[in-house]
């Protein structure tokens, strides 16, 4: 993990981490697909049936995984649909155009934070969402995180 003091204080914020993880909500996982070897999978599955999380699968292909009902892009979930988090499975150049998409979807999903997986790094888009009132953390995962905040109790 990238610490804080490479980052704005807006970035990674232990707090944000902690609250995100230990009542973690519904989460928008873009880049989800059926294939099962990549890393959204088993970090969806993981938030899904150990932490309890609602899982909003967003990829192109829109099919659902793992029962849940999948959307081709944030712009398709339906009216009335609350994100807590948006989790970017995206290479470190396309991140932009999806955190501009949660900006623009923001207000009508609800959206509070944006999460950058581990190598996922952009820190001009982290500023660009945190300026838009989103928490931010980058360049980490969920699953890496969650061990250090269980022994924080």
């Amino acid at each position: 993990m990238v610490t804080n003091e490479t980052r704005t204080p807006h970035v990674n914020d232990p707090a944000v981490i902690r609250r995100r993880l230990t009542d973690p909500g519904t989460w928008a996982v873009v880049g989800l697909s059926r294939n099962t070897a990549r890393p959204a999978h088993g970090v969806a599955r993981w938030l899904k049936h150990e932490r309890g999380a609602t899982i909003v699968p967003i990829h192109p292909a829109a099919e659902a995984v793992d029962g849940d009902p999948a959307y081709a892009s944030l712009s398709d979930i339906p009216e009335g649909t609350r994100i807590d988090v948006v989790d970017c499975f995206v290479a470190s150049e396309r991140v932009g155009a999806v955190v501009d998409e949660v900006i623009a979807q923001r207000d009508r999903l609800g959206i509070g934070a944006v999460w950058l997986q581990l190598g996922v790094v952009d820190e001009a888009v982290a500023a660009r969402a945190a300026e838009a009132g989103l928490e931010v953390v980058m360049d980490t995962c969920p699953r890496i995180e969650w061990p250090r905040v269980a022994t924080r109790g």
